[in-house]
Formats: structure tokens, sequence, C-alpha cells
């Protein structure tokens, strides 16, 4: 009994003396931390009420308003100084759709799966009649369109890719995979994945299918449908016209399921005639301006309250589903990690400052603008005197899946830092630092004037297969476990960051952009 007690003190000793050699890691408040955000979440209520109460929240939307405004409110509830919904500038018009039926009459009944591209307008009622194929490759082809597409419903024909699938649609990082991860080198991120060539073909196809739109828009035609990319019902929605103020007119447009656009394809293409009927009410709203939701925890630190910690994930949505796993996952993480870190009672040496990003799904328009309105600009690296007051920003993106490590982002100097922090969550899956780059999300921005800004390394599950910008990404696709692991280990890297002595240390600043440069 007494050799039981022993090695338990001897196995904590060990621990704290490692820790004492690198990166100092207050234990006793990361299980603060683990207790309060595994026995008493609250991160799938607050999930429940982004995705099933307020719904989608496509940028410029009624519900992204919505979210503003529940999400202050539920901040300054859980006594976060200073909440705001801060503008950032002007976005665009916002759009809502107010009703959206679609079916095929003949040659028999069925009701199709399909919304509205964003930003496109409805059909002014019922509108019925016979489908008509248009196949343009190239601009050439139009022409045996003319004079021929006048009130008519058009199949805009492309080639589905369906198949039979033999794995499943969701995966965890393996162990060699984390590894391999680790021993990578860093490379700058991609935002599109594709190679030059590929990037070409996709511009001289998408040039195509604008001009194709214009065309038919020229004619006259009543309503275009079109195949959504995707499988198994599950369809990746984007926007059918640009949320511009002044952006040109385009007829009314559905994403349709590739099955159910596959045979009404087929159909047409054997000579089979095939009837439509759809109704289709959607609402562009008037405020042009961009909003994000920002609120914190003050420092106590009289040297070092003026310094700041930030969390961050994007509010905003695509219109198809309720947006869970995009991002309602990173939303919710946030505001536990914050809601955790204020219970606890936590007195933090630095201010720690969570942001809501607005506009993240059309070019992290609502954090590039809060970088350039609060800390410098990216293209002429102009800095404001906030600039060296953050810590490091963290990010939450990639889905629902637990964190297993976070990217460097190029950052050698943070790799034992990061390591000790990890270090107490090694049980809960999270293991791995890569110097690694990622893209695509609200990091970015930070990393652009030379701030660390941080995405943590999560498992897929499904959010690239089944839900990322889909009519799947439901509150169903949301794993309550993972979620309550990821803000925990948040809430510890937020922690650790607010009450080092120093910042965390930087990368080489980035030199201005030339003219017209991305």
């Amino acid at each position: 009994m007494k050799r039981q007690l022993i090695i338990p003190f001897f196995l904590l000793l060990f621990v704290s003396l490692a820790y004492a050699q690198q990166e100092p890691v207050d234990l006793q408040m990361i299980e603060k931390i683990k207790d309060e955000g595994l026995n008493r979440s609250q991160v799938m209520k607050t999930a429940f009420y982004l995705t099933d109460v307020i719904g989608p929240r496509l940028s410029g939307s009624a519900g992204l308003k919505h979210a503003n405004e529940w999400t202050r409110q539920q901040l300054a509830d859980w006594q976060l100084a200073n909440a705001t919904i801060e503008p950032w500038g002007e976005f665009g018009r916002g759009w809502d759709i107010e009703k959206s039926y679609a079916a095929m009459t003949a040659p028999y009944y069925q009701p199709l799966i399909a919304s509205p591209k964003a930003w496109t307008p409805g059909t002014n009622g019922l509108v019925k009649g016979k489908l008509m194929l248009v196949n343009a490759e190239k601009e050439e082809d139009f022409a045996q369109y003319k004079g021929q597409l006048k009130d008519k419903i058009i199949l805009v024909q492309t080639t589905p890719d369906i198949k039979t699938t033999f794995e499943p649609d969701a995966r965890r990082f393996t162990d060699d995979r984390l590894a391999e991860m680790a021993g990578t080198a860093a490379s700058a991120p991609s935002s599109s994945g594709l190679s030059p060539e590929r990037m070409a073909e996709y511009r001289a196809r998408r040039a195509v299918r604008e001009k194709l739109s214009q065309f038919l828009m020229e004619e006259g035609a009543a309503l275009v449908i079109s195949n959504g990319r995707g499988m198994h019902g599950t369809y990746f929605t984007s926007n059918g016209a640009s949320y511009a103020a002044d952006a040109p007119a385009v007829l009314p447009e559905l994403e349709m399921a590739a099955e159910h656009y596959a045979r009404m394809l087929r159909l047409l293409q054997a000579q089979q005639e095939v009837e439509i009927e759809t109704e289709i009410k959607t609402r562009f709203n008037t405020d042009l301006t961009g909003y994000n939701v920002v609120a914190e925890i003050p420092g106590t630190d009289k040297k070092l309250k003026s310094e700041l910690v930030m969390v961050g994930a994007h509010l905003d949505s695509w219109h198809s589903a309720t947006g869970a796993t995009d991002n309602a996952a990173g939303t919710a993480v946030m505001m536990e990690a914050m809601r955790i870190l204020k219970t606890i009672g936590i007195k933090p040496r630095r201010t720690i400052r969570i942001a809501l990003w607005g506009s993240e799904e059309q070019g992290l328009f609502g954090s590039r603008n809060y970088v350039k309105n609060h800390f410098g600009d990216a293209q002429t690296m102009k800095l404001l005197p906030d600039h060296v007051k953050l810590s490091a920003y963290y990010n939450v993106d990639n889905g629902t899946g637990k964190i297993r490590g976070v990217y460097l982002q190029g950052n050698e100097a943070l790799r034992s830092i990061f390591q000790a922090w990890l270090e107490p969550f090694k049980d809960m899956g999270a293991t791995t630092v890569t110097i690694r780059n990622t893209g695509g999300t609200d990091h970015q921005s930070f990393d652009a004037v030379g701030l660390p800004g941080f995405q943590f390394i999560q498992d897929p599950v499904d959010y690239n297969t089944r839900t990322h910008h889909t009519n799947m990404d439901t509150y169903e696709r949301l794993q309550e476990e993972d979620l309550k692991q990821a803000a925990v280990i948040v809430a510890s890297f937020v922690y650790h960051t607010a009450m080092r002595d120093q910042k965390l240390p930087r990368k080489t600043m980035p030199e201005a952009k030339a003219a017209g440069a991305n």
C-alpha cells in the first residue's frame, strides 16, 4: 500500500523536473481547465444554438446578424469584458432564402435535392416547363442555341463524378501520418491544392461558365440548373453571383445533388422529355457593412496587461446547411475556451481576447480587415502601435476533429515551447508539432503582417468528404468528445501564452508587397 503511494509521487516529481528544464507548464492549472472543460462543458449547447436555432450564417445574411447578436450577448453573460459587435468595413449585399422548392413533374413526380446558389435572384413565382439541355464546353458552342432559350429552364451539361465508395468518409490521423507531418520541412501554404496545370484548366472552365451565364441571361432563359460537386445526396454549394452592391443581374440558379442531376441528364440525352416546376424566393439586404464579434478577459499585470493573446474562429457559413463543422465547431470551441478560463477564475497577466470573424468564406475579410485596422497593412507593411503588443493568435477552422497538435507556420523558435505545452495532453491524442504551414483560414491574416498566428492540427473526420461547404454540414456531424478536448487544449495554450514573462518569439517580418500583388 505504501509502495503504491510513493510511485505516483516520484512520477509527478519526474514530470515536474522535466518541465522545469524547458518551458514552464502549470500542471495544477491544467487540471482545473480539464475538470471544467470535460465535466461541465457547454460546447455542444453553444454549437446547438449556432446551428439548429440560428441556422445558416451566410455573409451579410439575417442569420449572421442573429449570430453576431447572440454570441456577443452570450460572451457578455459569461462576464467577459467589452463584448462588442465591431464593424470592419464594407462587405457588400447580404442575401437570404425565403423559399426554395423544386421537383421533376414528368416523366413522373420526384422532389429534387437542390438549393439556390448564393446571391442569385428568385423566380418571381412558380416556374413550370420542359427542361432543355445546353452543352457548351467552349464559347463557340453558344451559337447553336441562339434564339432558342426564351423562358426555358436550362440544364447545363457537365459530367457528374458518381461512384460507389468502399472506404468510410471519415478518418483520423494515424500515428504514422502524424510522424510524417512532424518531420516535414516548412513550405508555403497552398490555397487551392491544385497543380498549376489543373488551376489553369479550372480558370478556363470558369471563364467559359461565366460567359455562358451571361449568354443565357441575354437570351432570356427562365432558370438554370447546375450540378453540385459531390455524391450520396451531398453537394458542395457555392455562389452564383457577386455580393457586390453594384453586381450585374443574373438568372435564378439551382445547385443540385449529383444523383438527381444525373438522372435528368440521362433522360434528356435519351430524348425523353423532362418537366420541372420550381419556386424560389430570395431577399437582398441593404446593410453593406461587415462585422466581427469581440470580447476579452482583461490582463492584471501592471506591465503586461496592455499586451494581447487572441483566439478566433469564423462565424459565417454557407447557406445550404447550418454550418456545423464550418465553422460553428471552431466558434463553439473558442467560446468554450474563454468560458472555461473565466469560470475557473484565472488572472491572466496579458489580456485575452476572442474574435469571431465575419466573411471568412469570401476571402478572410473579417480577420484581414481587423488586422489592418488594429495591427498593420499586409500590402504596405505599415504597422500600427498595437502590432508590438500581440503575443499570439490561435485559430480553429478544420472541422469537428480533435486537436492532434499544432502547425508552427514556419516558426522553428516555437517548437520546444509548443512541445512542452502539448506534453500534458498526450493521453488525449495531441502530440504533434510540425514546422509546416497550413492555409485557407484566418490565422493567415496575422501571419501576413509578421504576427504569430497558428492553426491547430485536427483529425479530418469527414470534413473534406461530407461536410465542408455542403448541404450535410449539420449538428449531427459534430463529435462532442473531440470538441471538448479541443476547447481544453486551446484554453491551456491561451493561459500559458498569457502568463509567460515574454511574448512568443516571432519570425522575420515579411516584406511589403509589390503594387497589384495579392
